[in-house]
């Protein structure tokens, strides 16, 4: 990726801000917008990430984003999101409950971002891999 790429990460949790932070910190890219439905806490990140990518010099700046439209124009969108495995629930759960969730972000991002690499990263990450597939209509 160059410095005028922009990467989109959905979930601002633990993995979500793993990546965004490891991405601010290499300057991989120009722009990282986090995505989460708590934008406090998106907010808080991205305004931390950004002051540790300045000390490091790296030029990426990263944003909480308002709305799925600020994802426009990212070159790869990473999809976090998703309930975690609790004690006592069966994978066939975790399924139903992230497949709603996973369809409900990848319309987004393909009314947003049609043209973004989109990388799954939410478990069960095969099955869901496979409904942004469908849902997305992506090529194999």
């Amino acid at each position: 990726m160059n410095n005028e790429s922009k990467v989109s990460i959905i979930g601002a949790g633990n993995v979500g801000a793993t990546v965004s932070y490891s991405l601010a910190m290499q300057g991989i890219c120009h722009e990282v917008i986090l995505v989460d439905r708590d934008e406090e806490r998106a907010k808080g990140k991205a305004l931390d990430m950004s002051q540790s990518a300045a000390a490091v010099r790296s030029h990426t700046v990263v944003k909480a984003a308002k709305s799925y439209e600020d994802i426009a124009g990212s070159k790869v969108v990473v999809v976090t999101a998703g309930t975690p495995r609790k004690p006592g629930m069966s994978r066939d759960d975790l399924l139903m409950i992230n497949a709603e969730i996973t369809k409900e972000i990848t319309e987004k991002i393909k009314m947003y971002a049609p043209e973004a690499i989109l990388v799954m990263v939410s478990n069960p990450l095969d099955v869901m891999t496979y409904t942004a597939l469908k849902i997305g209509n992506y090529p194999r």
